[in-house]
């Protein structure tokens, strides 16, 4: 016995627009189920003696769309061993069709003819409702699984599968993370047919107005506004485009990679600024200059022929997802040790097995305090490191007397150098022994010195005279005047 399943569309409004091969097909089908039976044509059908059954009940015992998706498909199927099926669903069964895409991918799985008939779409009865041209840009998303990342915000959107008010506050709430609460959206149901209703309403009060059916889906007219568009990554680069271009800014034009490096760092160490200071809006400000300057690397090598912002951001994606196979793959990995612990052999399987030193690329770019600490970490993952602090304490020590003993002797400025620097490393020895990160903090001790001066500064300013006029005695007891304050 051959298996068939033919699917037909229901079309997007009522009995006048259906096609009469279809109008001919339902009234004919002994064994016709319907997705959903709440669509005009069914109702105008009922009256003239239709029969079927309906899906609808299946809505009603599950949570989720993709769990009534599946149930629906797995019981066609099921009746199709039977005996030949008709399947009719709204619009036409290629577009918004979730169920119809199961059963086309499953159907050759189980040796059952999946036919697609015919139905209109309602996108056609959608575009003449809103007298848009799709050519311009056009995009059709489900309101069921809807993202922010997949908006294209310069296009005329459509959204459908707004079957609830569930869904319809998810979209406004998806909606309203890339346009302003006061943006203007239509709400269209039963679009081309006698009960069509278009509302143009505020994306705030979306939910709240929705006439929500099957038939129901939600406009959202392209983005005029340049401020609302500032939102939109496509509309950085492009901005960046334009800055490097030949009617750009003279400035932006001349950078290179090498002349970029200063700003990079600089950039960098006044975000971990705004970390240490949890200034959120500052952090915020920061985040968007480092990205400037990612931007700027990016365009340059695009105007150079060598890679684009694509390429990065394909880079980066690519290792994400190869070096967390825990999350992405079939390893497993139930702390941060061994988390690490894969990381570090994926990373060494990159290289191709031939990294000549443990130390060969630890701490790279990094500046020398932490890079210092690097180079111990990793130095010490193979046992080269000291068991307890006391030891660490006694090299410390050693290396100011080593210090000490240069600088009395007049010793060569790079000798003295050199002396200072194996004093450097070895107090970066002794902060990761009490896990304390040397950059953060020399940056406090810094932020200290900077309060404390200012005390000084104002103290002398009360007191009408400047700075420089006072003896280091005095100043050194403002500085403990602001020490004891707590500064």
């Amino acid at each position: 016995m051959t298996k068939k399943i033919s699917i037909i569309g229901l079309g997007a409004g009522d009995l006048d627009q259906l096609p009469l091969g279809v109008y001919k097909r339902l009234k004919q089908e002994k064994n016709l189920f319907l997705r959903t039976k709440e669509h005009p044509v069914v109702i105008e059908l009922e009256q003239e003696g239709l029969e079927f059954q309906s899906f609808d009940s299946v809505y009603e015992k599950h949570d989720h769309f993709a769990d009534v998706y599946e149930e629906i498909t797995e019981a066609l199927l099921a009746e199709a061993e039977k005996g030949p099926v008709t399947y009719a669903v709204p619009g036409h069964p290629l577009i918004a069709e979730r169920t119809v895409q199961l059963l086309l991918e499953r159907g050759p799985e189980r040796n059952t003819e999946i036919e697609i008939g015919g139905g209109q779409s309602f996108l056609d009865a959608m575009f003449q409702a809103l007298a848009i041209d799709p050519i311009e840009g056009f995009q059709l998303l489900d309101g069921t699984e809807l993202s922010k990342e997949s908006l294209l915000l310069n296009s005329h959107t459509i959204i459908g599968q707004v079957y609830d008010s569930f869904v319809a506050s998810e979209v406004k709430l998806t909606l309203m993370e890339k346009l302003p609460d006061e943006y203007e959206v239509y709400i269209v149901t039963a679009a081309g047919s006698k009960d069509e209703v278009i509302r143009k309403v505020p994306l705030y009060e979306m939910d709240r107005e929705m006439e929500l059916s099957n038939l129901t889906s939600v406009y959202v007219p392209p983005v005029e506004e340049e401020q609302i568009l500032y939102k939109d990554f496509s509309k950085l680069r492009g901005i960046i485009s334009i800055l490097r271009g030949p009617n750009g800014c003279p400035w932006d034009k001349k950078q290179t990679h090498q002349s970029l490096k200063k700003y990079l760092i600089e950039e960098a160490y006044e975000l971990i600024e705004a970390i240490d200071n949890d200034d959120i809006d500052h952090m915020i400000e920061e985040l968007g200059d480092v990205l400037l300057q990612v931007m700027l690397h990016a365009q340059i090598g695009e105007d150079e022929g060598y890679f684009t912002i694509e390429d990065v951001i394909e880079g980066v994606s690519a290792k994400m997802v190869r070096r967390h196979p825990h999350v992405f793959g079939d390893k497993t990995a139930e702390n941060e040790e061994e988390v690490m612990k894969n990381w570090q052999e994926i990373k060494e399987q990159e290289k191709g097995g031939a990294v000549k030193s443990l130390l060969e690329g630890a701490g790279k770019g990094l500046p020398n305090l932490l890079k210092a600490y690097e180079l111990q970490k990793e130095a010490a993952k193979v046992g080269f490191d000291w068991e307890t602090v006391a030891p660490i304490l006694d090299k410390v020590k050693e290396e100011i007397e080593e210090l000490s003993e240069e600088i009395i002797q007049k010793g060569q400025q790079e000798d003295i150098q050199l002396e200072y620097g194996d004093l450097l490393f070895a107090l970066v020895n002794f902060a990761r022994h009490y896990d304390i990160n040397p950059e953060e903090a020399l940056f406090k001790a810094n932020q200290k010195f900077i309060r404390r001066f200012a005390y000084i500064e104002k103290r002398a300013e009360e007191n009408g005279k400047s700075v420089n006029s006072y003896s280091l005695e005095e100043l050194d007891s403002f500085w403990n005047e602001a020490k004891k304050q707590g500064l």
